[in-house]
């Protein structure tokens, strides 16, 4: 996003508009169920050696998935919707609409992600 901030609203809106049509696929949705697959993974598999505290830090890390996936089909991809249809002719209210929001959810599931991640590393390890 750091890309677009400098671009017009119409360049702005309609590489977002594009960037929604050419993301879910496949590889986004392997991805995508992958952050909460791994964690519900980890819990299924023996907990053989695992303490009880890096067995909550499974469980935590599978909740940070699971709320970032919540944060995503509850505010971006409505958001990504109505982006999409949103009038042409307002550009400009269709981008203050979006961009503000939409950041701020993404930096919260870019968060929950890191979060997790780490987590899972810290019982790994």
């Amino acid at each position: 996003m750091p890309a677009l901030r400098d671009v017009g609203d119409a360049q702005f809106t309609q590489v977002m508009r594009s960037i929604n049509k050419k993301v879910p696929g496949p590889v986004f949705l392997l991805l995508f169920l992958g952050a909460v697959g791994l964690p519900a993974a980890s819990l299924a598999v023996a907990e053989d050696g695992r303490t009880g505290a890096e067995q909550a830090l499974v469980v935590a890390a599978l909740a940070c998935s699971a709320v970032g996936h919540l944060v995503t089909a509850a505010g971006n991809v409505p958001l990504n919707n109505a982006l999409e249809a949103a009038e042409s002719d307002d550009v400009r209210a269709s981008r203050t609409a979006f961009e503000s929001r939409w950041n701020t959810l993404h930096r919260v599931r870019t968060l929950l992600a890191v979060v997790a991640f780490a987590l899972l590393a810290v019982v790994a390890a």
